[in-house]
């Protein structure tokens, strides 16, 4: 099973950044984000996978590629910039985290903006008089 991998393979590298951190506080940084690195390229395989099921059922359910791309980035940028937020905390740097959160937030605001056109101009329609 890959969760029990992947938990197994943090709960070591949480290990040693506890041994690590009272002597060495850079190392234990170093070991904190090599450990995060690794564990997000170990699931990358499994994404992929689950994206490409995804891609082929909203093609046969006849979804509008554009939707499923900008919810995939939508749903990429929140896990990254989450991700970079952690890493950021790990550091202490808790006005970096916020900044990258913030940055996050803003980018997928910036591409809903066209499917919240769609879904205003949908409703237009639909309303008595509409467009």
């Amino acid at each position: 099973m890959e969760i029990v991998q992947v938990v197994g393979f943090g709960l070591i590298a949480t290990f040693l950044v506890l041994v690590v951190k009272e002597n060495k506080p850079v190392i234990a940084l170093a070991i904190a984000l090599v450990a995060g690195s690794m564990i997000f390229l170990f699931i990358m395989a499994p994404l992929q996978s689950a994206i490409e099921l995804i891609i082929t059922l909203s093609g046969q359910a006849g979804i509008n590629n554009m939707y499923i791309q900008t919810l995939l980035k939508i749903i990429g940028i929140a896990y990254l910039s989450e991700f970079g937020a952690h890493i950021a905390r790990d550091a202490d740097q808790e006005s970096i985290a916020a900044k990258i959160e913030l940055a996050g937030k803003m980018l997928i605001i910036m591409l809903a903006i066209p499917i919240f056109e769609v879904l205003i101009e949908t409703v237009m329609a639909l309303l008595p008089g509409g467009a």
